[in-house]
């Protein structure tokens, strides 16, 4: 037996068809279990909010031992989970293939995978989910949308809470009348064909939020892509069912994995690599998918074909950089730019490519940021979560604050947003001044594109 954190971590497939995975006696022994080996090593308290709650409870009894702690009290700790990965990736010294088979990120999904199936699931998360549905009635009454879920609407977000579970301060997604795929239907780029990376072929993957919440961001990749030589193709199949993930619905995350992996299929047999505009689809693509699907499901090897050609779209360019070369005309973007990296991006345990992709900007101000921002998708909005997650992302916000510069950045597109809301409440003169935007809108204005 070796020590835990000497070998390269590894994962197993979620078991989600069998039975066991849903029986709560079973269930309930894992918890204890693990949460037992979390007690005795600590290294995690500060990630979020889930391992001090643990501790706490723990600690509260008169024994300060885990067998005193009744098994109804697991649900908080499972509640402030937002399956960001981090503890498994970066701190967890008995994941497997130590022997104790450490993933806690997994079993808090397996905890709502049993409330699903358990009708437990409140019907307001699991429509807050289905985000093509709510894009389809949104977009074509964009501006409308955008009016209603404004948080200075006082007249309908405190609805919106009372009927929604969503907190009335939190900054919603906005919505556009035309998706990335029409833009991209309508607008045609110039392929440098003098570019060193000319003869490179790509799909974009849209993603939901890229296509109905931000095309701005795909309409940036596309024209830096274009410029280093790189042929674009932009497909949306639908959402990757991420949100579907974090309440435990792993029948319809099968079920996206399909339908997505198909659509992609024979881009890929054209020898177009595939590239996620956002790292928690990457994530999805790559890694949970392929977990998740069943060995026998007439898609799996279309599934395990995707996780292989999928690449973080930052890791993309980076890539370029390292083996043909960027196209040149790079100038710096005045202001500077504090970077926060993902903790979607850092679960593909790739390195910090967007780090990696700005500083390929010649003479690029650049403040790099690694902490969790604390919003964690659909879970970041909901009225119970909202003023926890501003409080896990404080610290990120405070060094955003200190930074001081015009951009705050990041690839996950949730978090930008949610970092401003935890500066606003710090210095509200100072949140003012900053802009949010993704790596790519950086480097498309470096070129001159934007």
């Amino acid at each position: 037996m070796r020590e835990g954190s000497l070998q390269a971590p590894t994962r197993n497939p979620i078991p989600w068809q069998q039975a066991d995975y849903y029986d709560e006696e079973i269930l309930d022994a894992e918890m204890r279990r693990i949460f037992g080996v979390c007690h005795g090593c600590r290294r995690c308290v500060s990630l979020c909010d889930s391992f001090p709650r643990l501790f706490d409870m723990i600690d509260e009894t008169a024994s300060g031992e885990l067998p005193e702690v009744t098994s109804d009290k697991f649900e908080s700790v499972v509640e402030a989970c937002t399956l960001c990965h981090m503890c498994y990736i970066t701190q967890c010294p008995y994941v497997p293939p130590h022997i104790f088979n450490v993933d806690f990120p997994h079993l808090m999904l397996r905890y709502r995978a049993v409330q699903h199936k358990s009708g437990k699931t409140a019907r307001s998360r699991a429509l807050l989910s289905d985000t093509d549905r709510i894009a389809s009635m949104a977009g074509p009454v964009a501006a409308l949308a955008n009016w209603a879920t404004d948080t200075r609407n006082d007249l309908t977000r405190p609805l919106l809470e009372k009927g929604a579970g969503v907190h009335r301060e939190a900054v919603l997604p906005r919505f556009h009348g035309k998706t990335l795929v029409h833009r991209a239907r309508k607008e045609r780029v110039f392929i440098d064909a003098t570019a060193p990376a000319y003869g490179r072929k790509s799909v974009l993957y849209a993603t939901c939020f890229v296509n109905h919440n931000d095309p701005p961001v795909g309409e940036a990749a596309r024209r830096v892509l274009a410029a280093n030589g790189v042929e674009t193709e932009v497909i949306y199949p639908g959402c990757c069912s991420m949100p579907h993930l974090e309440h435990g619905d792993l029948a319809r995350v099968s079920d996206a994995a399909g339908r997505v992996a198909r659509a992609l299929e024979p881009w890929i047999d054209l020898g177009y690599a595939v590239l996620a505009l956002t790292p928690g689809c990457a994530l999805m693509l790559k890694d949970q998918w392929p977990l998740i699907v069943p060995d026998q499901a007439e898609y799996r090897a279309a599934v395990t074909k995707l996780a292989a050609a999928t690449h973080d779209l930052s890791e993309y360019i980076v890539d370029i950089a390292r083996t043909e070369g960027l196209a040149s005309g790079l100038r710096p973007v005045p202001g500077g730019v504090t970077l926060h990296i993902a903790c979607h991006a850092r679960a593909q345990n790739m390195g910090q490519k967007a780090a990696e992709l700005l500083r390929l900007i010649p003479g690029q101000d650049v403040t790099v940021i690694e902490r969790c921002s604390g919003h964690g998708g659909s879970w970041g909005v909901r009225e119970d979560c909202f003023d926890m997650g501003l409080k896990v992302g404080e610290p990120l916000a405070r060094q955003a604050l200190s930074a001081e510069t015009v951009y705050v950045v990041s690839e996950c597109p949730r978090a930008g947003p949610h970092i401003v809301q935890g500066m606003q409440r710090l210095d509200a003169r100072k949140a003012q001044t900053v802009t949010v935007r993704h790596p790519v809108q950086i480097l498309a204005a470096a070129y001159g594109l934007a």
